[in-house]
């Protein structure tokens, strides 16, 4: 792997941009080429048939010369066009190294949910988000099983399968490139969901059966060899015959035919997109035990995906000669729509059933090399290892992966075995909130088997709940308050659940006063802490330390420090142990010029 994937980057996008630049020329030139090539064509026309100064015969080679040019012109426009991707595929490679990633990709929007316990907490989608630095699929399934994996976290097996396969395809960059822009025509033209159904739709029985195909082709030859007597002079009697049974064979099975003829349509163009991107799949070699399992997967009786589209793509292509109308006649005396629509829907029998497969195998694909360009941009991140046994949480050098390097400062934090509970005090901004979206972003991740922004992380299978960011709802007509218990209540039917619960509480019930939050918020934690729950919990009333105070010594208070510097407030973003010694709030009212 790189050790310098900026480098490798920048390298990259340099000789992109000079291919890109040739190809834009070559594009440019043919295009003039065609240009001058059609101009001459019509200045022979008129000299030919207005003037007859030349032959006609000039003509031929003109326009010989015209279609080369257009066919020409279409491959340097395919060629231009990759290039281009090829140039923004590391153009977005940097943007994400820089932390200019911002807008600049898939957002994941759709998967937003307000009710998830840690999502918009924690900043999974959204711009700027988890989601949009991660992202590099380029198909909708991909999208899909890259936001699963981060909305639930995975059994360990799963999760040390996914790292060895992440492992495995981080130095991969070009396979990661040629993906991404061979994904860019099936993003755009493939319907993941009309597939699935057509793959899954019942199979007209009757088109599937071993008689009607050994039928049609037999009434076919008959009205063949009836034809052929018919011309060397034993009359119309036989052909009129075979006519009929042809006839009536086809009508009887008209509907289904039908049928199937419009359904094909659609999914063959969706498949021809997608052969491609299965084919590149089909030549990687893997050795990662998952990533075999996965090729394994897109294999139908040992026979790839692209193959078998391959066939039914030749299929299609014959069904369509029957819209000529010079083989029309032909085509009737074939039962050409009957034997094709049979062939077709042996076809969806066979490979039907694997549809959902393949695509679930190219989305999995896809999301485990979003982790390894992750992997391979973020050298210094490392894989978790995942615990068996009691709930805990180690990490060394914790830093939230959406800070720049330059801007991230990274904490301790160990939870696990006596101490379950950190009680994080601190003045307004100083980082407690950070340290919580750190401590959740990282441990989403590493369930996900993704690597983390930290030196060393050890951790148990956790079901992550937060408590950060809860707004009050106008529409629902619902308070901060009511918002924020409502998801305490979650959190606590999330700890009385499998696997143990790591909760992170922001600020715990400020919305009301400090009686009853000092109250409520002891009973809160002393609920999760019963229920084999462990987690952090920030709060700047100096009152709440108390908590950790009574459920020592399964508790213990840390905090983060400030001071003011020349009227301004100054944070290191260290955790420290112990309760903060003093509010900076008055401080920062007057550093903004408020008289109090």
């Amino acid at each position: 792997m790189s050790e310098d994937p900026l480098g490798e980057y920048q390298a990259r996008l340099r000789a992109r941009q000079s291919a890109a630049g040739a190809l834009a020329r070559r594009d440019a030139a043919l295009s003039n080429a065609r240009l001058a090539v059609f101009a001459v064509g019509v200045a022979l026309a008129f000299a030919a048939f207005g003037f007859r100064w030349v032959s006609a015969a000039w003509l031929v080679p003109t326009a010989a010369l015209f279609v080369v040019l257009i066919v020409a012109h279409d491959r340097a426009i395919r060629a231009r066009e990759r290039a281009d991707r090829s140039v923004q595929f590391y153009e977005r490679g940097l943007a994400r190294l820089e932390h200019r990633f911002a807008g600049t990709g898939e957002t994941g929007e759709r998967f937003r949910d307000a009710a998830h316990p840690y999502a918009e907490d924690l900043d999974l989608f959204g711009r700027g988000s988890l989601f949009e630095l991660l992202c590099t699929v380029r198909t909708r399934a991909g999208e899909d099983r890259l936001a699963g994996w981060l909305l639930a976290p995975a059994a360990p097996d799963a999760i040390r399968a996914r790292q060895s396969a992440v492992s495995e395809l981080a130095p991969r960059l070009d396979l990661r490139e040629e993906l991404a822009l061979l994904g860019e025509d099936v993003r755009a033209g493939l319907h993941p969901e009309a597939l699935r159904t057509w793959g899954e739709a019942p199979v007209a029985t009757v088109l599937v059966s071993r008689w009607l195909p050994l039928a049609a082709a037999g009434a076919s030859a008959l009205m063949l060899v009836a034809l052929a007597a018919w011309i060397a002079g034993a009359g119309p009697v036989p052909f009129l015959l075979s006519l009929l049974l042809a006839a009536s064979l086809a009508t009887g099975v008209r509907s289904a035919v039908q049928a199937v003829v419009r359904a094909v349509d659609a999914p063959a163009r969706d498949l021809a997109l997608f052969s491609e991107l299965l084919a590149r799949l089909e030549d990687e070699p893997f050795q990662a035990p998952r990533l075999v399992e996965l090729r394994a997967a897109l294999e139908t009786d040992g026979v790839p995906p692209s193959r078998r589209i391959t066939e039914l793509r030749r299929r299609v292509e014959l069904l369509d000669a029957r819209r000529n109308q010079l083989f029309a006649p032909i085509g009737g005396l074939l039962l050409w729509g009957t034997q094709l629509a049979c062939a077709l829907e042996h076809w969806r029998a066979r490979c039907g059933p694997a549809l959902e497969s393949w695509i679930e195998a190219v989305g999995e694909l896809e999301a485990l090399a979003a982790f390894g360009g992750q992997a391979f941009e973020r050298p210094e991140h490392v894989f978790p290892e995942i615990a068996e046994g009691a709930p805990r949480l180690e990490g060394e050098g914790l830093g939230h992966p959406l800070l720049p390097p330059d801007r991230c400062i990274h904490n301790d934090v160990a939870l696990g075995g006596e101490l379950r509970v950190l009680v994080v005090s601190g003045s307004n901004m100083s980082g407690k909130s950070t340290l919580l979206r750190t401590v959740g972003a990282n441990a989403v991740l590493a369930l996900a088997g993704a690597p983390v922004c930290a030196r060393r992380l050890r951790l148990s299978p956790l079901a992550v709940g937060a408590s950060i960011r809860v707004l009050d709802s106008l529409q629902e007509g619902s308070s901060r308050f009511y918002a924020e218990i409502t998801r305490l209540r979650q959190i606590m039917q999330l700890a009385e659940g499998e696997p143990p619960a790591l909760f992170l509480l922001d600020e715990i019930l400020h919305g009301t006063n400090s009686h009853d939050r000092g109250i409520g918020a002891e009973a809160v934690v002393r609920g999760l802490f019963e229920r084999g729950a462990l987690g952090l919990v920030t709060t700047h009333d100096l009152a709440l330390a108390k908590v950790a105070e009574a459920l020592s010594p399964a508790a213990s208070n840390v905090h983060f420090a400030d001071h003011l510097e020349d009227g301004r407030m100054v944070f290191d973003y260290r955790m420290r142990p112990g309760v903060v010694a003093h509010s900076n709030a008055l401080a920062l009212m007057r550093s903004v010029g408020l008289d109090v």
